[in-house]
């Protein structure tokens, strides 16, 4: 296994960060930490990457230890923090230039890795770091994560605060690292990228909800879900929460997903309750569950 957790937990003072944690990732797998800020992702991370110790339970990186193999993990790994950790006032070719010293190497030496993301922010080198976009100083990370050749490269919420195009080219990237037979763990709070992982594991409160593929997660739904729209979606949302056959409901883009306790009912039942509290342009149609439902439903 590149990595392993056997039931790991950590606390801080009276707070659980994390609890029994345990899963694996393949070698070559690019692996998702699924959840909300504060569910233990960082925790895990850091932990992981040898900045935390665990209060019990055992992990280890590409076969080592993370409590007595340290030294060995740090050179193994590839580490890019949430927030930007590079040196602001270097430059871009600096800050390449600075890690891939402190491992010994050379940006020439492993240019073959980080080429399709540095020609992107080549014409920039000379620029401090602290002066990129944030698509770019997330490409800057990333080159520098990559620069010593890691055999598992670590992720934590990379896409954050990043620009829709920056996030879909970020994790095309990633897909391309994949084929090099890197390792990659990546957390997130996107449920929509999840669905670009080959296995993810759902995160809250410190507890894993499932691990599978995104796939055999959504198929388990056990529910139909409508798409319900109308003229004031927070008194739509009010009314269904007083339905007297709600299961569940919330906000969904410029719908909200609904489900109902019966295997069976008409649609006509619905909106007819929904008319006679007051909501016009009423709008009901079955829908396919996606990441999001299915954490939503695991998270009840």
């Amino acid at each position: 296994m590149s990595i392993q957790l056997n039931h790991i937990s950590k606390s801080y003072k009276k707070v659980k960060a994390v609890q029994n944690i345990s899963f694996t990732v393949e070698p070559g797998e690019l692996f998702g930490l699924i959840g909300p800020d504060g569910a233990g992702k960082t925790t895990i991370f850091r932990i992981l990457t040898t900045l935390l110790i665990p209060d019990n339970g055992s992990a280890s990186v590409a076969g080592f230890d993370v409590v007595k193999d340290y030294k060995a993990i740090r050179n193994a790994v590839g580490y890019m923090p949430g927030r930007f950790s590079l040196y602001q006032d270097l430059t871009v070719e600096e800050n390449l230039t600075f890690f891939a010293t402190i491992f010994g190497t050379t940006i020439e030496e492993n240019y073959d890795l980080i080429e399709d993301i540095y020609i992107q922010i080549a014409p920039f080198k000379d620029r401090r770091a602290g002066k990129l976009s944030g698509g770019m100083k997330q490409k800057l990370a990333l080159c520098c994560a990559l620069i010593h050749k890691p055999k598992v490269l670590f992720l934590d919420e990379p896409t954050t605060g990043v620009d829709p195009v920056s996030r879909k080219e970020f994790w095309e990237m990633l897909k391309r690292l994949q084929q090099k037979g890197i390792t990659i763990l990546v957390s997130t709070p996107y449920m929509d990228e999840a669905a670009l992982c080959d296995r993810i594991a759902l995160i809250q409160d410190g507890e894993i909800l499932e691990i599978d593929t995104p796939e055999a997660i959504v198929n388990k739904f056990p529910k139909t879900i409508f798409n319900v729209s109308a003229d004031n979606m927070y008194k739509l949302i009010q009314s269904l929460q007083n339905y007297e056959h709600l299961y569940s409901v919330f906000p969904f883009g410029e719908f909200v997903h609904y489900t109902d306790k019966r295997n069976f009912f008409e649609v006509a039942e619905l909106k007819s309750y929904l008319k006679k509290t007051g909501l016009t342009d009423i709008y009901i149609e079955t829908t396919q569950p996606n990441i999001e439902d299915a954490f939503m439903e695991l998270a009840k």
